[in-house]
């Protein structure tokens, strides 16, 4: 049982090696729900981590449609991530339909070789579990990271065991979205093969002086809130999966 964590800084990425994960997936813009983060981020990761380092490569936000001049950039960015020493990669392609995109997704599956990767949750975007299962299947892709096709991993249960069922060890079901130690027991049962999650916490800006009237950006963050992980969050969900071993 594998325990990745999603981490866009380095000092979470740090936090999940203390708290014993097996893999960390990196990735930039967590207000947007994470996209490819910076070569900087990227090289000090891997100058400091000792476990398995998946790079996120999405170029913007939103949908899994991408344009030609956005699959380009994927294709850069996959190569920037392979040079800087990523030990896999992370993405996942949509076609206008809702079905996945297999051609696209198959040939960056050929350019990352020989890195594994993993299909991200643009599968619960797509329109039917069953048909994109099999389609990520014909890709290459080594594994699914899925809610199944819910609000939360722990909704999900009843799909994420089908796909387990019918994938038929073919493909890793990697459960994500919500995990923590109060359902990891339960995710377990469901027979997935990886927990993915983030650990999350908020932590104040150490910013004295504050504009409250204006805002740079985010959507999800206010300027002076942080989210970093946290080991209180992720070391217990650890220990039951590794336990379980």
């Amino acid at each position: 049982m594998t325990i990745e964590v999603c981490a866009y800084s380095l000092q979470s990425c740090l936090t999940a090696q203390t708290a014993g994960a097996d893999r960390v997936e990196l990735c930039g813009s967590l207000s947007e729900g994470g996209t490819t983060p910076s070569i900087g981020l990227i090289t000090e990761a891997r100058r400091h981590l000792n476990l398995s380092l998946y790079v996120m490569i999405r170029p913007r936000g939103g949908d899994f449609l991408y344009s030609d001049t956005e699959i380009a950039v994927m294709r850069a960015d996959i190569e920037a991530a392979k040079n800087a020493g990523a030990d896999g990669i992370v993405l996942g392609l949509l076609r206008a339909d809702g079905t996945v995109d297999e051609e696209t997704t198959r040939t960056l599956v050929d350019l990352a070789q020989p890195l594994p990767v993993t299909f991200h949750r643009a599968f619960d975007m797509s329109r039917d579990p069953a048909e994109a299962l099999e389609a990520i299947i014909r890709t290459g892709c080594a594994r699914i990271l899925t809610s199944g096709q819910a609000t939360s991993a722990e909704s999900g249960i009843p799909v994420l065991q089908q796909l387990v069922e019918q994938a038929a060890g073919r493909i890793e079901i990697m459960a994500g979205v919500g995990v923590s130690i109060r359902n990891a027991q339960a995710l377990l049962n469901a027979g997935v093969d990886a927990l993915h999650l983030s650990g999350k916490s908020s932590q104040a800006s150490p910013m004295e002086y504050r504009r409250q009237e204006l805002s740079m950006a985010s959507a999800v963050l206010g300027e002076y809130e942080r989210i970093e992980a946290s080991a209180d969050a992720i070391a217990p969900v650890v220990a039951l999966a590794h336990y379980q071993k």
